[in-house]
């Protein structure tokens, strides 16, 4: 179920915590009471503040959830704002963790700040968030961020956003009833300051990061926002977008929106400053005029996306294409290569920064991110925990596997492959082991595809662990030490469930289990899924360095 990103927090009207995914019919599942740890991993003395906030689903109330995961409709708006009660929850000293329950039935977000409390408003219409971009906003000086989330009888979905600011984002987690946990969000060792300092780099953009009086860095305000505030120039993109769009007065685009239904295609074309898509029976089915800037930052006003099936899955990856300059030179999209975003012309360098940062490259840094699958989400549809984690504005802890076990060192016998970066070919078949999709994500399987040189195909060898292109390493599931226990993609962790020796005699042996690197079931083909198993000499267990 795809989900797409909330949008809608401002300065003026709360009402707006639009439900992430409509729940799946007749079957409730999960607790009515969903935990969910908080863990403060800042490094940071500072005192935490919690916030649970958003709309109940029954009643369609806005309100607030205290620590026992009581809902409470808030009442007493006025004109002008009037002050919104104090519904702060005591959070995590560093190092430790606060424990939260979470009604089923409730969208919205878990705010966290640091030192001071958070100041919201109430109109008789709903609550005024903060909106650090405004000057005149009460929380300009406060450090602070938050997640969004949907709880309901589809399961949980829970994401760390940076759409409109990058402050403190939160690793996000859920465990479900078999016990997996799936984890995205986590920045790199010191990413915090990289990507501060990255954007604040980039020439035109320094303005985009606020500095409280102490020197402290609050966060760096999403382009959009920025140039709203006078901060980022609002002609940034201009020549970008129509350097792009009117690349297809000359050829066609082609527009994919759903990767299951892969023929299902728009063809676009560009009369003077409109796009015109049409089905494959050459009907009209949208236009679009060539976007302003402040368009694709918000991906909005020139970009309408309606939650329909046809015009809004094209204006959402028109946007996406834009913010990642991919439009104009890849003619089918969504591209789904993240080799290739962010190259071309003015582009959204505030989101290229804080990707090259995520341990797993997924990010919500625009609003349409979830496009192609880059955005940092975690969803079960029966979830039995959750959790945030606060990141760290250092190197941080190390992170843990969902299920982590000591780490071995490997067989003397056993002799490591070059330490330089290439290709991991099956003896089978002459295949790579490969990243579905080039999607870096925790808990990808790795699967056998037909080699072809791309980065979803490049391993390091590096202390015993083999790293993907982007950082991350292969694993085995949960540190599982069974037969067919799935060979996935993981954020680094130095465990045993990572550690692969490429022997002289051709097995790739994971010495915690003692098992090989097994094609499952021997499958000769594209997309054939890797899982662990007891050696036994087959071809579907032998590889080469390529």
């Amino acid at each position: 179920m795809r989900v797409r990103h909330l949008l809608a927090v401002l300065a003026a009207l709360a009402v707006p915590l639009a439900v992430l995914a409509a729940p799946d019919p007749a079957r409730a599942v999960g607790p009515d009471l969903l935990p969910v740890t908080v863990t403060n991993d800042t490094g940071r003395g500072d005192a935490v503040h919690l916030y649970v906030i958003g709309i109940q689903a029954v009643s369609g109330r806005l309100g607030y959830v205290d620590q026992a995961g009581r809902f409470t409709a808030w009442t007493g708006g006025q004109n002008p704002p009037s002050p919104a009660p104090d519904v702060a929850i005591g959070g995590p000293a560093d190092g430790r963790t606060t424990n939260l329950l979470l009604p089923r039935g409730f969208s919205g977000r878990i705010y966290f700040s640091f030192r001071d409390k958070l100041r919201f408003f109430l109109t008789p219409d709903g609550l005024v968030q903060p909106a650090p971009w405004s000057g005149a906003d009460p929380n300009r000086d406060i450090l602070f961020d938050w997640s969004e989330l949907t709880y309901n009888d589809g399961g949980l979905w829970l994401n760390s956003s940076q759409v409109d600011m990058f402050a403190v984002p939160p690793a996000v987690t859920v465990t479900g009833a078999s016990g997996t946990t799936k984890r995205t969000g986590d920045v790199v060792a010191n990413g915090r300051s990289a990507v501060i300092e990255g954007i604040r780099s980039q020439p035109g953009w320094a303005g985009t990061v606020q500095t409280r009086a102490d020197g402290t860095v609050l966060r760096v305000l999403a382009p959009g926002k920025a140039a709203d505030a006078g901060l980022l120039s609002r002609t940034y993109l201009d020549a970008s977008v129509a350097a792009a769009w009117d690349a297809y007065t000359r050829k066609p685009l082609t527009v994919v929106p759903f990767g299951n239904e892969p023929d299902r295609r728009y063809v676009g074309r560009t009369v003077g400053d409109v796009m015109t898509f049409t089905d494959a029976a050459g009907r009209q089915v949208a236009q679009f005029r060539r976007p302003s800037g402040a368009s694709v930052w918000g991906c909005a006003g020139d970009l309408p996306a309606p939650n329909d099936l046809v015009v809004g899955p094209i204006s959402r990856t028109l946007c996406a294409a834009l913010n990642r300059g991919t439009l104009g030179t890849v003619d089918v999209q969504p591209s789904s290569d993240p080799a290739a975003f962010y190259r071309n012309g003015a582009v959204n360098h505030y989101a290229r920064v804080i990707h090259e940062n995520m341990v797993d490259g997924k990010a919500y840094a625009f609003a349409f991110d979830d496009v192609g699958g880059f955005e940092s989400l975690v969803h079960d549809g029966d979830p039995r925990s959750a959790g945030l984690v606060l990141s760290p504005f250092g190197a941080g802890r190390p992170q843990p596997n969902p299920s982590p076990s000591p780490s071995p060192s490997p067989s003397p016998s056993a002799s490591p492959s070059s330490p330089t970066a290439g290709t991991v070919v099956s003896s089978l078949d002459g295949r790579c082991i490969d990243v579905p999709g080039a999607v870096f994500v925790s808990g990808a399987r790795l699967q056998t595809w037909t080699c072809n040189g791309t980065a979803a195909q490049r391993w390091l060898v590096d202390g015993g662990a083999l790293r993907s292109s982007n950082g991350t390493c292969m694993d085995v599931t949960g540190g599982s030490r069974a037969n067919g226990a799935p060979i996935q993609l993981y954020a680094c962790n130095g465990t045993g469930a990572q550690q692969f020796v490429l022997t002289p005699s051709g097995d790739l042996v994971n010495p915690q289990s003692g098992r090989c690197v097994d094609v499952s079931g021997a499958q000769d083909r594209d997309g054939a899924p890797l899982i662990l198993w007891d050696c036994h000499g087959g071809a579907n267990q032998k590889w080469r360095r390529g």
